[in-house]
Formats: structure tokens, C-alpha cells, sequence
């Protein structure tokens, strides 16, 4: 069975080496940007906010430990990303409707509304920085992102964890 090395250097070197690198400057660039969209709307939302808010549009009320599991983190970070959405009233923390004891989170009006604002500004970006690309373009860069974004998260979570430095 071919190793990780030997399959590295049965692949093009400089693709990879290319690619690794438009990477980390998507990332800086996404993060100079925060991909805020343009408008008011711009820099508006942090990615942590916009993901949760996300997910619980997408899927609905749930409890912290399915949130969690459903974006791939620990309940510790949703608990201490959530907080700040539950104090400005984007996120309402609710009682579940069988277990009174266990918590469930769910997106508020006032949070629905502002997802869609940073949505919109969102889409506007995009609608612009891809405005010279067909609509082929754009559905193929969505798939290969999309196939990588997955591949990223298979690795991550198999891949074991450096222990931290003492």
C-alpha cells in the first residue's frame, strides 16, 4: 500500500505546492474581507456568528450538543460562540419541549433578519467578484469548493491532533 509520501510525490508537485498557497491567500483574503458582502452589511458578522446563525436557519432548533456535532466543534466553543448571539437577541435559548432541564437554541426573528441582510450583502459580493464568469463557472467552482471544503473536514477529523506545547 502506497504511503502518504509516495502518493504526494505521484501527484505534481507544483499543482500542490500552487494550490496550498491560493488557499492560505483565500483565507487571508476572506478574512481581510470577513466576506462581509458590500454595503452596511460589510464586516458586519464574524464567520463564527454566520455559520451558527446558518445552521440553525438551515436545520432548525436544536440543543447545544447537536449543533455542535453538526458543525464539526466541541459544545464548549458553541456555548461560548452562542453567548453573544443570546445577549444581542439574534438567538433565543428555549426550553426543550420533553426534557425541561436540557436547553434548545433557536434563531430569532431579529436573528432571521439579520442573517438575510448579511446574505444579501453576501450574494451581492459574489454576484460581483464573479461577475465576468458564466454560470457554468460559477457552478463548478461551488462544486469543486463544496468537494473540497468536504475533503478538508474528512481529513481534519481523522487526522490525530497535535498535543499542545508544555
Amino acid at each position: 500500500m502506497p504511503t502518504q509520501s509516495d502518493m504526494t510525490t505521484q501527484l505534481d508537485t507544483g499543482v500542490l505546492d500552487t494550490l496550498q498557497h491560493q488557499v492560505a491567500v483565500f483565507a487571508r483574503r476572506a478574512e481581510q474581507t470577513r466576506l462581509g458582502g458590500v454595503g452596511q452589511a460589510r464586516n458586519s458578522m464574524d464567520r463564527a456568528a454566520y455559520l451558527l446563525l446558518n445552521r440553525l436557519d438551515q436545520e432548525g432548533p436544536m440543543g447545544v450538543k447537536a449543533l455542535a456535532g453538526s458543525m464539526g466543534i466541541d459544545s464548549s466553543t458553541v456555548t461560548r460562540q452562542v453567548a453573544p448571539l443570546v445577549d444581542s437577541g439574534m438567538v433565543k435559548r428555549t426550553s426543550h419541549p420533553e426534557d425541561g432541564r436540557a436547553v434548545v437554541l433557536q434563531l430569532s426573528p431579529r436573528g432571521k433578519a439579520r442573517l438575510e441582510e448579511v446574505r444579501s450583502s453576501r450574494r451581492d459580493l459574489m454576484a460581483r467578484v464573479t461577475d465576468d464568469w458564466t454560470a457554468e463557472e460559477r457552478d463548478l467552482f461551488c462544486d469543486l469548493l463544496t468537494r473540497f471544503n468536504s475533503a478538508l473536514s474528512a481529513a481534519h477529523s481523522t487526522v490525530p491532533q497535535a498535543a499542545p506545547a508544555t
